[in-house]
C-alpha cells in the first residue's frame, strides 16, 4: 500500500511501489519513445537512445500517468503526451549540459562529453521538433497552447539563470523565479495535461497544475541542498558543479545573507569566480549558516502545498502515490 498523506516525513517512501502503479503504461510510453527515436540519421539514434536510456526516474511522464489514473482511465493521448513530456525534458538536458559544460549526467558521461556540443544541441532540437510533431496527433489546440507556453517559459528560465550566473547579488525571489520557469513548469504541465485530456473541470486542472509546480520546486530545492550533502556517485554529477558554474543557488544566497562578513565574502568571491576550488571553504560556510536546513525547510513547505492541492482528487491509490511522491521529493538522497 502506498504511504498516505499523514505519513510523517521521516518515514521512508518506497519509490518502486509508486512506479509499479504505472508499469504497463510506462512500458507503452517507452515503446512509443523508442519508435519515435527511429531516424535514418544514425547519430540521432545514437545520442537519443544514449540520453533517454541513461537512467533517470521518468518522473514527469509518471506524474502525468498517475494524475490521469487518479482522474479515471488512460487512453492513447495520455501515453503520447507522457512521451512528449519526456522528449522535452531530454532536450532540455542536452542543451543544459552544453550551456553548463557538464561532463556527467546521471553518473555517466554527458552526451556532449561523448559526441561534442554541436551534436548535442542539434539532437536536442530534433527532440523538441519530434515532441511537437507528436503533440499534433492529439488534435487538441489546448494541449498545443499549453506546451508551446511551457517551452517558452523553460527557455526564459534558462536565460534568466544565465543572467544570474556569477552574480552574488541574486535575490531569493529571483532564484525562485528561475526554478519556477526552468524546472517546475514541466512538472506542472505534466499534471495539467493529464487533467485537460481527461476532461477534468477547470478547478481540478488548476489544482493539479499547482501540485506539479510545487512538487517541481521541492525537487529543485532538494537538488540544490544535495550539492552540499550527497556524494558524486549518489548525485550523478560532480559535487560543486553549480558553484563552478557560478550559479547562486538557494544555499549560497542564504549563506551570504546570514554569514558574518568573512563568511559572506568567501561565498561572494566563489560565485563571482565560478570556483570549484573554493568548494570546501564554501561548504563550511553553508554548513555553519544552516543554509542546507533552510533550503530543506523551503522544500518541505513546497511539498506540503503540493499535497494540499490534491484535495481536488477522490481518494485512490493513485492519489496516495502522488502524495507519497511529495514526501519522496524531500527525502531523497539523489
Amino acid at each position: 500500500m502506498i504511504a498516505k498523506v499523514s505519513t510523517p516525513a521521516s518515514a521512508p517512501i518506497d519509490f518502486d511501489s509508486i512506479k509499479n502503479l504505472t508499469t504497463a503504461e510506462t512500458l507503452a510510453v517507452d515503446r512509443l519513445i523508442l519508435n519515435e527515436l527511429s531516424s535514418d540519421v544514425v547519430l540521432i539514434n545514437q545520442i537519443g537512445h544514449y540520453i533517454i536510456g541513461n537512467g533517470g526516474k521518468r518522473l514527469r511522464p509518471m506524474l502525468l500517468l498517475l494524475a490521469a489514473k487518479a482522474l479515471g482511465q488512460i487512453d492513447e493521448r495520455h501515453l503520447t503526451l507522457a512521451a512528449v513530456i519526456e522528449f522535452i525534458h531530454t532536450a532540455t538536458l542536452l542543451h543544459d549540459d552544453v550551456v553548463d559544460e557538464s561532463e556527467l549526467r546521471r553518473g555517466k558521461e554527458s552526451a556532449n562529453a561523448v559526441w561534442g556540443n554541436a551534436a548535442s544541441v542539434l539532437v536536442g532540437d530534433y527532440l523538441y521538433s519530434s515532441a511537437f510533431e507528436m503533440m499534433v496527433r492529439t488534435d487538441n489546440m489546448r494541449v498545443m497552447d499549453i506546451m508551446s507556453k511551457t517551452t517558452t517559459a523553460i527557455a526564459e528560465g534558462e536565460v534568466l539563470q544565465l543572467l544570474n550566473c556569477n552574480n552574488p547579488e541574486t535575490s531569493e525571489a529571483k532564484y525562485l523565479e528561475v526554478i519556477a520557469r526552468k524546472t517546475a513548469i514541466l512538472f506542472s504541465t505534466a499534471t495539467r495535461l493529464a487533467a485537460v485530456v481527461s476532461g477534468a473541470d477547470a478547478a481540478t486542472e488548476d489544482a493539479l497544475a499547482v501540485y506539479g509546480q510545487q512538487l517541481g520546486v521541492a525537487f529543485q530545492l532538494i537538488d540544490d541542498a544535495l550539492d552540499y550533502k550527497a556524494n558524486s556517485e549518489e548525485l550523478g554529477k560532480n559535487l560543486g558543479d553549480d558553484l563552478a558554474e557560478g550559479k547562486p543557488t538557494l544555499p549560497l544566497i542564504y549563506a551570504i545573507q546570514h554569514g558574518d562578513e568573512r563568511q559572506s565574502q568567501i561565498v561572494v568571491d566563489a560565485i563571482r569566480q565560478g570556483s570549484r576550488e573554493a568548494f570546501n571553504e564554501v561548504y563550511e560556510v553553508v554548513k555553519a549558516t544552516n543554509a542546507i536546513e533552510y533550503t530543506e525547510q523551503c522544500a518541505e513547505r513546497a511539498a506540503a502545498l503540493a499535497i494540499a492541492a490534491l484535495d481536488c482528487l477522490p481518494d485512490s491509490e493513485y492519489k496516495q502515490a502522488l502524495e507519497a511522491l511529495a514526501h519522496f521529493s524531500v527525502q531523497r538522497s539523489h
